[in-house]
């Protein structure tokens, strides 16, 4: 039996492509999926993969739509070779019910991984790059300078950290992280 599994990250994306394209194909059953490939506990990956029996061949659109991972790839397959079930992506061309298509899964899960490798270490890079030019990232500050001047002279003055806050409409927390070097 031919089981396709379609799956897109978030709600705003379509399957439609690969069911067009598992269909074309003769899947007899597609489990579709809106979940991060990263995540190795989504629920259709794993009703699907239950639900394969001796012979079967599972077919995906394309290998990234099976697992982010090279080790989750890896086990995945492996899994499917041991309990004599076939794998196919499509785009790549990958048929591990031959050698030659174990090979090329093989060589093309090691290359997915380290292109991922590559654009984790560009953003790295790209996100010290913006840090050493002053670039601030996260939330922006609740106070701006003047009301943390303004906050810490009250604070000196004896107003407590509770009344500070109100006043500025923030929470105690924020006071107490702006003020805690000045804290003794």
């Amino acid at each position: 039996m031919k089981i396709g599994y379609a799956r897109v990250s978030t709600n705003d994306q379509d399957t439609q492509l690969q069911l067009d394209a598992l269909n074309l194909v003769g899947c007899e059953r597609i489990y579709e999926e809106k979940q991060s490939g990263a995540k190795t506990d989504r629920p259709e990956l794993l009703q699907c993969l239950k639900s394969l029996r001796e012979g079967d061949l599972l077919i995906v659109w394309k290998l990234d739509r099976l697992g982010r991972s090279l080790p989750h790839l890896i086990e995945t397959v492996t899994d499917l070779e041991n309990r004599q079930i076939g794998f196919q992506s499509l785009t790549e061309n990958i048929d591990t019910t031959s050698p030659t298509g174990k090979l090329i899964f093989h060589i093309f899960g090691s290359l997915a991984e380290f292109e991922r490798g590559l654009i984790r270490e560009r953003v790295k890079a790209g996100l010290a790059a913006a840090k050493k030019k002053g670039k601030k990232f996260g939330r922006p500050d609740a106070l701006n300078e003047t009301d943390k001047t303004m906050a810490l002279a009250m604070f000196n003055g004896g107003a407590t950290k509770i009344d500070i806050a109100r006043h500025f409409k923030v929470t105690r927390q924020t006071i107490y992280t702006m003020l805690k070097d000045y804290d003794t």
